[in-house]
């Protein structure tokens, strides 16, 4: 099925105005532009103090800004609703934008815990056809969704094992200061929750769903500097895993926020009967293919043959980003909402990565079967 636009305009609210505030905005104002459709409308935009609410709805392109985020998701102009607010704020917000009856964009993780995850899906099931999509950007590249083609056409015959890493380093300096994002009521879960989400949702999307976990997660940094004085590390700095598929094959995993020299080592590869596949986000413009007969691995770069390339640019080799990707997830909400391919992880899918990265930060060594 192609993917419809919108061909009337719909209101957008955006809430919060940092990295990913700034990226959804980008994507809103692009969206038209590289897939056609009627403009989204830039409605308002909501921020913690007037002032930088102000600011941001000028520096955007939205019509006003507010403090109030409840006034953003219950505006009547507005149709779909953007978050990007701190992980605690993401069931509150969401909740109150279904029940307002707007379509949600929500940043991932979906939520702090795995019951608010629960009731989250659960209100969105019940809803009156709102159309909710988590923010698992790094699903949309080209060279990921290049290689979900090749295993689903059998290039690299069954799949039988995944071994997959997600590591950076914002936290590797002990130096670096306390913050939300290390305890469990603003930030839940750690490394898992930040960076391992992002790889279980590639794992799922290439392997299936996963039975079976054992895992391990560490602290390396047990207190961190604030003004008050040194503060407790709540949650995960790294985890490893060992995984079994429904398919039965296996896998590894590793997610890491302390490992020196790592940026976005979102890395993987997936072992077929008849070939393999790898890829390395810090290289996103790259899959490398191996295929039985072959002497090794044969790099292809990402061009205007591989999904959604086109659109952005008829040149192979020059190169797609991190933004065009948050584009295409703009991209497949709004055609979504018209008619269009159901788009994913929606809430539910959401539901089922929040199960697996939950069991790892549970497991404690021990086997942790994952119930559907």
């Amino acid at each position: 099925m192609s993917n419809p636009m919108p061909a009337k305009e719909l209101g957008i609210a955006l809430i919060g105005t940092g990295f990913m505030g700034k990226c959804h905005a980008m994507a809103w104002r692009n969206v038209a532009t590289v897939f056609g459709g009627a403009h989204p409308r830039l409605e308002i935009l909501s921020d913690v103090t007037d002032e930088a609410a102000k600011h941001f709805a000028t520096q955007f392109g939205f019509a006003r800004g507010t403090t109030n985020w409840q006034e953003a998701v219950t505006d009547p102009k507005v149709d779909i609703v953007s978050i990007t607010a701190p992980n605690g704020m993401h069931r509150p917000m969401a909740e109150a934008a279904l029940k307002a009856g707007k379509h949600v964009w929500l940043e991932k993780p979906m939520a702090l815990t795995l019951a608010d995850a629960n009731a989250m899906a659960e209100l969105a099931q019940a809803s009156d056809g709102q159309k909710t999509i988590l923010g698992y950007n790094y699903l949309r590249s080209p060279a990921f969704q290049s290689a979900r083609k090749l295993i689903a056409d059998g290039v690299i015959g069954k799949p039988m094992a995944f071994r997959g890493v997600y590591d950076e380093d914002y936290s590797a300096d002990p130096l670096l200061p306390w913050s939300w994002r290390m305890t469990h009521e603003g930030g839940g879960l750690g490394a898992l929750g930040d960076l391992g989400c992002h790889l279980v949702s590639q794992m799922v999307a290439l392997m299936g769903p996963v039975s079976e976990i054992v895992a391990q997660t560490q602290i390396v940094v047990p207190t961190r500097p604030s003004p008050d004085g040194p503060k407790s590390v709540e949650n995960e700095d790294s985890a490893m895993a060992l995984l079994r598929f429904t398919s039965g094959a296996q896998g590894s995993f590793a997610t890491s926020r302390v490992a020196r020299g790592r940026k976005c080592r979102l890395q993987w590869e997936v072992h077929g009967t008849e070939g393999t596949i790898v890829f390395d986000q810090e290289n996103m413009n790259e899959l490398w293919l191996h295929r039985a007969g072959e002497a090794g691995l044969t790099r292809h770069l990402t061009g205007p043959d591989q999904p959604d390339f086109a659109a952005f640019c008829p040149a192979p080799g020059h190169n797609f980003g991190f933004n065009e990707q948050k584009t295409i997830e703009a991209r497949d909400l709004l055609s979504a909402i018209t008619g269009g391919p159901a788009c994913g992880p929606d809430f539910s899918q959401g539901l089922e990565i929040e199960k697996i990265i939950h069991a790892m930060a549970t497991s404690n060594g021990t086997l942790v079967r994952i119930e559907r």
